[in-house]
């Protein structure tokens, strides 16, 4: 049976594809529920993925 060759990873090496995060802030909004500070990743802006040809440069070189 062929082996299927797949395409290399896209995930950001910035992140490692974690590309956002909720950070509780320790406080709470009067009716109860928790404040939350929503953060991105500035490297691939939220998404987790850099475009092919930056993963295909990244990986070449390490």
């Amino acid at each position: 049976m062929p082996q299927h060759n797949h395409a290399p990873g896209r995930i950001c090496p910035n992140c490692d594809g974690f590309a956002r995060a909720a950070i509780d802030t320790g406080t709470r909004h009067p009716d109860g529920t928790r404040t939350t500070v929503h953060a991105w990743c500035p490297a691939c802006h939220g998404t987790g993925t850099v475009p092919a040809r930056t993963a295909a440069l990244t990986t070449a070189r390490g």
